[in-house]
């Protein structure tokens, strides 16, 4: 299990969002093969995430306003981005009924591609009660969602150009 010192030094929490002050904390990371500008631009595409993340059935936003509204696991989250540096960092806090969550991205560039970093941490009753019944939902959550922006990264046609 993660615990709040598990989290990485560049991840910028919100004020009663940190992962010590959470129900629910958990990260996911991989290597993709694709420069960080591929990764982040198809993380930034809201409209097409009811595509390929899991959970999600229903999104409404431009290419990454200030909020936008998605529906998951049949519950509406409205949703505030906090942070947002193309190619480099992405946050945003949800609101959603007894639930609310703050996840931040992070696109650094190595060797052969890009390091992707996601972190979430939810608050409220119903994490409470999700965590009770499976301590590792939220991990395999952002596992899933990391392989699939790995995944669509990496077969992107314009990915070598950035």
């Amino acid at each position: 299990m993660l615990e709040a010192s598990d989290s990485h030094p560049d991840i910028h929490w919100p004020s009663g969002f940190s992962p010590d002050q959470a129900h629910s904390f958990c990260q996911a990371q991989a290597v993709v093969h694709a420069p960080p500008a591929a990764a982040f631009a198809l993380l930034a595409d809201v409209t097409r995430w009811p595509d390929w993340v899991p959970g999600i059935t229903g999104a409404w936003a431009g290419p990454l306003p200030r909020t936008f509204e998605v529906v998951f696991h049949g519950q509406r989250f409205e949703i505030f981005v906090g942070e947002h540096e193309p190619s480099r960092r992405l946050g945003w806090s949800g609101v959603g009924e007894n639930v609310q969550l703050y996840q931040a991205w992070l696109f650094t560039a190595v060797a052969g591609g890009t390091h992707v970093v996601t972190e979430n941490v939810v608050r409220g009753p119903a994490a409470k009660s999700l965590d009770a019944l499976s301590p590792v939902w939220a991990r395999r959550l952002n596992t899933l969602w990391v392989a699939q922006l790995k995944r669509l990264s990496e077969s992107a046609p314009d990915q070598g150009d950035a």
